[in-house]
């Protein structure tokens, strides 16, 4: 079982960057693919950014594309996730989530079988 921790939110204004870790401990970290969601308040829980085991394939929802990145490091089993060019909209709890099925990315929130606790992030215009 694959334990997630997340690390890096906070507070920033419009058009700042933050960057957000999620370190994984207890798996095989390369075995899964990674992805990112968030939830504002009063919403449902939606795919942000998504990797694959080695990471050869991203993808990412609408409204992270061009503006946030996400990468991996597999030999510190830590999934990245580069936000650039924040917006209030995007203030949210973000989470990591890890997916031992898929081959590649899914943006379904189903599909993930391990999540970590989540970091606020805050942006204020």
């Amino acid at each position: 079982q694959v334990q997630l921790e997340e690390s890096g939110g906070g507070s920033v204004q419009a058009g700042g960057s933050l960057s957000l870790s999620c370190a994984a401990s207890g798996g095989t970290f390369s075995s899964y693919a990674m992805g990112w969601f968030r939830q504002a308040p009063g919403k449902g829980r939606e795919f942000v950014a998504g990797i694959s085991r080695v990471g050869l394939n991203q993808y990412y929802a609408g409204s992270a594309k061009g503006r946030f990145t996400i990468s991996r490091d597999n030999a510190k089993n830590t999934v990245y996730l580069q936000m650039n060019s924040l917006k209030s909209e995007d203030t949210a709890v973000y989470f990591c989530a890890a997916d031992r099925k898929s081959a590649g990315v899914s943006t379904l929130r189903s599909q993930y079988d391990y999540w970590g606790q989540g970091t606020q992030v805050t942006v204020s215009s």
